[in-house]
């Protein structure tokens, strides 16, 4: 009969199934849609390098600190992110993950990965609104487009190119890119050729800050750390890199050239637009434009095709044309690394994933906002705090991939689905926490001028440090919470996840404990009802109280009152920042020219925000009091199906029981008889044939064996079947088990030593423990046939109190049992003997909890094995 199929338990939206838009937005990318060749890909990464912030940046440097301080930070910072993105490219593109992915499994956990995800999705919409503004501000500049509105068409051309993910942007990056190239590397062709003299300007400007002339450490430092930010770039170019085909299905001079070029190679067409960016600043402010506006880079390069073309109009509209393109290609990177990142933030925090095209939407608007509140105005303070905290996330990645995998302290793969991950990974999570608390201290001038310039290396030694220490302190045993099983069903490439009834490659899946099924790792992330049942036990689940505050100080107050403390705190300052874009996006909106009342636009919105404040302070506790009530019925819900499951396999068990008990009263019936007529017949043979040869009587001896093993195996199966209630009385444990030995016959060859240390009086059923104890001592010495030319047989009993049991222990030094034999001894009907039938185990396991008490095995195959009967003290 075949197996009735499971019913999905989960389905998606459509275009979440449709792999066209969602792009494995959380999952580890298919080698069925990775069809691109290594040159497309390394295309599409280099695609996204035409940003223009880079311009920008490096113009901030040399205007602040002079060529003498920014052009050698350039140079050492493009070395430093080389030699730090190679082992992220690498590990991204061979296992086929974006940078999320790869930082679970690279010592953060998968919760502890939740805060680089926010924080990657920062970098993201931090300079996605960085380049808006400078669309913007080209489009103001060509076609008087008011700012705001120019702020808005930024954003929202920007949608329908990323809606397809990589399909279209891949197309838009190669038509693009020769125009971008040829449009790029012209003017600075042209200024090199035609007008050299303008580069000697360039390394001899000085700077405005302190220090300016000359080179000087402190200023050194301060154009370090602004420039470190570019470090985190790496995981916009492995969100394309994870595309990449398998390195034996491609020549392997493209893999190895399509990940170097588009990994930590970015970095070396972003070092030279960095230096661009500060020639043209410099030529812009010698031209007398004011330092705010020569580092906008539309400005920047109408001077640059200034050089080539006389018309003002051709230069503007050349200008326009190279910016809208530049920031049109870097901006739908930037989205679409946006998606990603609020896609894995959101469904580890909400268990809830409604497409990657709706954190898209997401990212842009949170972007919206930054250019409305000014952002390209603050673009270095930004930047320099960034960057403490981007360089100690990369120096624990690195840390992790360089140092920690090749001395096997962390797993030689990298493993990112949830059902095999702790929670938190105290190598990552804590080496960069410690780092970046370090670090900001530092930059806020609390350690002195030198440390706050450096801050920003300093973060990074300091995580690479703490990863290393903190990992080889916990010997990695943080990376992994169990060892990862193959699927049930796991023939084939393709594998069905019975949760969502798709189907995925074998990368991609595991095996749910919960529900005792394949499962895709997105259904792993969204599930909420098992909360993480294969790694914790129902009844830690069931009696966790804060996981925040502790026991001690929520049993003062209220249970779990600190938890949804913070859970309101965390919601309301969701709901408020909200409310507050909102009213900022009105403040900004509102017609300067408009007929204004008494009372200020931005003080009559502040008002009506405190007002807010409250009414969003009780819908917090709405949400959280609502969220807690699903909660607690899921909780209930994982201990009832634990409950259903433990009563479906004692249903079980009994229903062997109850076909045992039937068979043997039949057997019993049917050959009790005959088996006594063998017996009465083989007496009366061995009485009538008294001068027959050796060879008849071992074969009469034989027969006899043989119909008493007959008796015996159904008396075991008439004892097994039935359902005794033990008779409990006093038993000195010691003085009972010296009886029991005394009473067995002394095995041939084999040593039975006896270790009484208990002293102690069990209340027991004399009976049935001996019947127990008779079959483990059996099993000891049956351990070693086959074994008869060994001269060290040994087996000891030893016996020990503990404070509420005694401990009866039977080890013997035989061959010991497999992991497979030792997990299925107390299975009825399971025996590895010719003769077995298997109720031996089962059978003492029965005897000793109907005792309240258990039986151990510690056995490994070489080593004994060493069996413990627990009974309790008392009744």
């Amino acid at each position: 009969m075949d197996t009735p199929q499971l019913p999905a338990l989960r389905s998606y939206q459509s275009w979440i199934a449709n792999e066209t838009l969602e792009d494995y937005s959380l999952r580890y990318a298919a080698r069925s849609f990775r069809r691109w060749t290594p040159f497309v890909i390394a295309n599409t990464a280099i695609g996204g390098i035409s940003f223009l912030a880079l311009e920008a940046i490096g113009g901030t440097i040399t205007l602040a600190y002079g060529f003498a301080n920014a052009f050698p930070a350039i140079l050492v910072v493009c070395l430093f992110v080389f030699l730090t993105n190679l082992p992220v490219a690498y590990y991204s593109s061979r296992y086929n993950i974006d940078m999320d992915l790869l930082t679970r499994g690279a010592g953060f956990g998968y919760i502890g990965s939740t805060i680089t995800s926010l924080i990657y999705a920062t970098f993201t919409f931090i300079f996605f609104a960085l380049e808006g503004v400078i669309m913007a501000q080209a489009l103001k500049l060509y076609a008087d487009i008011p700012l705001v509105v120019g702020y808005v068409i930024s954003s929202l051309v920007i949608i329908p190119i990323t809606f397809m993910g990589i399909t279209m942007i891949s197309r838009l990056q190669m038509i693009t890119q020769p125009l971008w190239i040829i449009m790029m590397l012209a003017p600075f062709l042209w200024i090199a050729f035609d007008q050299p003299q303008v580069l000697q300007q360039w390394m001899s400007y000085s700077g405005t800050g302190a220090g300016a002339g000359g080179f000087d450490v402190i200023s050194f430092g301060l154009a370090i750390g602004v420039l470190c930010s570019l470090t985190i770039q790496i995981g916009e170019q492995v969100d394309y890199l994870r595309f990449l085909p398998d390195r034996d299905k491609v020549s392997r001079l493209a893999w190895w050239s399509a990940v170097i070029a588009a990994g930590p190679g970015w970095i070396l067409i972003g070092g030279f637009k960095i230096l661009c960016g500060s020639l043209l600043a410099v030529l812009a402010v010698s031209s007398g434009l004011s330092h705010t506006t020569a580092l906008e880079p539309v400005h920047m390069y109408i001077k640059a095709y200034g050089y080539m073309i006389d018309d003002p109009r051709l230069v503007l509209a050349a200008a326009a044309l190279f910016v809208v393109v530049s920031q049109i290609k870097i901006n739908v990177t930037n989205a679409y690394a946006g998606s990603l990142a609020w896609s894995n933030f959101f469904a580890r925090v909400t268990h809830y994933h409604p497409g990657r095209v709706v954190w898209l939407v997401f990212n842009i608007l949170i972007s919206l906002l930054l250019m409305l509140l000014g952002i390209f105005d603050t673009l270095g303070l930004v930047l320099a705090v960034y960057s403490i905290i981007a360089t100690a996330w990369i120096g624990a990645i690195f840390a992790d991939l360089v140092i920690l995998k090749p001395l096997r302290i962390s797993p030689p793969f990298v493993e990112f689905k949830r059902a095999h991950l702790h929670d938190f990974n105290p190598v990552g999570c804590g080496a960069m926490a410690f780092a970046s608390i370090v670090a900001i201290i530092c930059f806020t001038g609390a350690l002195g001028q030198l440390a706050q310039a450096y801050a920003a290396p300093l973060s990074f030694v300091l995580s690479v440090a703490a990863a290393v220490a903190i990992g080889i302190a916990t010997k990695g045993r943080y990376y992994l919470a169990r060892e990862p099983v193959a699927p049930s069903a796991a023939s084939g490439t393709l594998i069905r996840c019975e949760i969502c009834d798709h189907d995925y490659e074998r990368p991609d899946m595991a095996y749910c404990a919960f529900y005792e099924r394949p499962i895709c790792s997105l259904c792993c992330s969204l599930d909420a009802h098992c909360h993480d049942a294969c790694k914790f036990s129902v009844s830690e689940l069931a009696t966790q109280r804060s996981r925040y505050l502790g026991r001690s100080f929520t049993a003062k107050i209220a249970p779990h009152m600190g938890h949804r403390l913070l859970k309101v705190g965390g919601v309301l300052l969701a709901l408020a920042v909200v409310t507050g874009a909102v009213l900022l996006v009105t403040y900004r909106l509102i017609d300067p020219g408009a007929d204004l009342p008494a009372l200020d636009n931005d003080t009559l919105l502040l008002r009506i925000f405190l007002a807010l404040l409250p009414l969003l302070g009780i819908g917090a506790w709405w949400i959280v009091l609502s969220n807690e009530s699903r909660e607690l019925a899921e909780r209930d819900l994982v201990a009832s199906l634990e409950r259903l499951r433990e009563t479906q396999q004692e249903l079980a068990r009994n229903e062997r029981l109850a076909v045992i008990g039937q068979i043997t009263a039949t057997v019993s019936h049917e050959l009790r008889n005959p088996l006594g007529t063998l017996v009465t017949s083989i007496d009366i043979l061995n009485r009538a044939l008294p001068a027959q040869g050796g060879a008849v009587k071992d074969e009469m001896q034989r027969i006899r064996r043989n119909v008493w093993r007959c008796v015996h195996i159904i008396e075991d199966l008439l004892e097994f079947s039935r359902r005794k209630k033990p008779v409990l009385a006093p038993v000195m444990i010691d003085r009972w088990l010296e009886q029991q030995i005394a009473d067995q016959p002394k095995p041939a060859g084999i040593d039975v030593e006896l270790r009484l240390a208990a002293a102690a009086v069990v209340p027991a059923d004399g009976a049935r423990l001996r019947q127990a104890f008779d079959n483990v001592l059996q099993n000891a010495i049956q351990a070693y046939d086959g074994e008869a030319a060994r001269s060290d047989r040994r087996i000891v009993v030893s016996t020990a109190q503990n404070p509420d049991h005694v401990a009866i222990t039977v080890a013997d030094n035989g061959p010991g049992m497999t992991p497979d034999v030792a997990a299925q001894i107390f299975e009825p009907l399971y025996s590895t003997k010719a003769f077995g039938v298997g109720l031996g185990m089962p059978l003492v396991k029965r005897i000793l909890e109907e005792h309240r008490g258990k039986v151990t095995v510690d056995t490994a195959p070489g080593q004994g094995t060493r069996v413990t009967l627990h009974l309790p003290l008392s009744a």
